[in-house]
C-alpha cells in the first residue's frame, strides 16, 4: 500500500507547492483536487490543484515531471459534487466537469477518478437508483472507453440543514451498494472506501471490506468522534455535526490497526489517502501542515 493525502486541505497552495509539501513528509501519493475553477460551495471543496478543463498534453507532462522530480504519484483526480441534483443546471454542470476529469485522467496515465454518485435529496432510495442509472451509465461507459475507473466515496452528505433530509450521495452503505452495482455494473466503477461515514452511522467498518474487496479502488484514512453525551441529547435524527466531529486519524473511533490488518487480510495494494477535515488543526496554515505531518508519522505505524 502507499500512503498519501488529499490535496484538498491545501486551499492556500498552488501545484507545485502542494506536492512540496506533500514530498517533505515522506508522502507516496496524493489524491489531487479539481473543482471548476472558482466553485467553491463548501468546506474542503473548491480546490483546484489541477485544471482539467484546459489540461494540455504540456501542461500535464509539466505536471508529471515535477511529480516524479518529488517523487510523489497521483493516486487520483478529485471532484465530489452531488451529479444527481435535482436542480438540473447544477447537475449538468457536476455531470461536465466529470468528464473533463476523465479525459485528464486518461491523458495523464493516472486511470482514476474518485467522487460522489449523488443524489436526489427530497426523492426515495428506489427513485435514486432509477436516476443513478440514468445519469451515470453513460458516464462509465465513457470511462471505459478511455480505461478510467472510477471510484465513489461512501460519504452520505447529510451533515447540515441544506442538506436535510436525504443528504447529497446514494452509496451511504452496504445495501445500498449492492443496489447501485445492480444498476451501474461495470469493472470500472467500484468504491473510495472511507471507515469513517461507517462510524457515526453505526455500521460496521470492517466487514465491508471482505464483501466488497474487489470493487475497493481507493482508500482514505478520516476519523470521526461521536460524543456520547451529544448523541443523547438530539438523537440519531439530528444532523451528524451535532453530535460527531471529524478528527485526524487516531483522535477519534476508528480502530486503525484492524482497518489496515484488513486490508492486509484482503490483498489490498493500492492507494491509501489521508483526509484532513479536524476543525482543532485549521487556525492557521501551518496548524494544517502540522495536521498532515501528525497524520502521517501516526500512519506510518501500520502503512510502510
Amino acid at each position: 500500500m502507499k500512503l498519501g493525502i488529499v490535496s484538498a486541505i491545501f486551499d492556500q497552495s498552488n501545484f507545485e507547492e502542494m506536492i512540496d509539501i506533500v514530498a517533505e513528509n515522506g508522502l507516496d501519493c496524493v489524491e489531487v483536487a479539481c473543482w471548476p475553477l472558482g466553485k467553491a460551495e463548501r468546506r474542503y471543496a473548491g480546490v483546484s490543484h489541477i485544471d482539467t478543463k484546459n489540461l494540455t498534453k504540456e501542461k500535464s507532462e509539466e505536471i508529471l515531471a515535477y511529480c516524479k522530480q518529488k517523487k510523489v504519484e497521483i493516486s487520483a483526480l478529485a471532484y465530489y459534487p452531488n451529479p444527481l441534483d435535482e436542480n438540473l443546471e447544477k447537475r449538468q454542470e457536476a455531470i461536465d466537469h466529470l468528464y473533463t476529469l476523465i479525459d485528464a485522467a486518461s491523458l495523464m496515465n493516472i486511470n482514476l477518478v474518485t467522487t460522489f454518485v449523488g443524489r436526489m435529496q427530497s426523492k426515495s432510495v428506489s427513485e435514486n437508483l432509477k436516476e443513478a442509472a440514468k445519469v451515470w451509465n453513460p458516464i462509465v461507459k465513457y470511462a471505459e472507453e478511455k480505461k478510467v475507473k472510477i471510484a465513489i466515496e461512501n460519504c452520505p452528505m447529510l451533515f447540515t440543514e441544506d442538506e436535510w433530509p436525504g443528504g447529497q450521495n446514494i452509496m451511504t452503505s452496504p445495501s445500498n451498494w449492492r443496489k447501485v452495482f445492480e444498476v451501474i455494473d461495470s469493472d470500472y466503477f467500484g468504491i473510495n472506501y472511507d471507515p469513517s461515514h461507517f462510524i457515526w452511522q453505526q455500521i460496521d467498518y470492517i466487514h465491508p471490506l471482505y464483501e466488497f474487496k474487489e470493487k475497493i479502488f481507493h482508500v482514505h484514512y478520516k476519523d470521526i468522534k461521536v460524543y456520547a453525551d451529544k448523541l443523547a441529547d438530539v438523537g440519531v435524527m439530528a444532523t451528524p455535526l451535532e453530535y460527531m466531529s471529524p478528527k485526524l486519524p487516531g483522535l477519534g473511533d476508528v480502530d486503525w490497526g484492524q482497518y489496515v490488518s484488513a486490508l492486509t487480510d484482503i490483498g489490498y495494494e493500492g492507494y491509501t489517502c489521508i483526509e484532513v477535515e479536524d476543525k482543532a488543526f485549521e487556525k492557521t496554515y501551518e496548524d494544517v501542515k502540522k495536521s498532515v505531518t501528525l497524520s502521517t508519522k501516526y500512519l506510518r505505524n501500520f502503512i510502510i
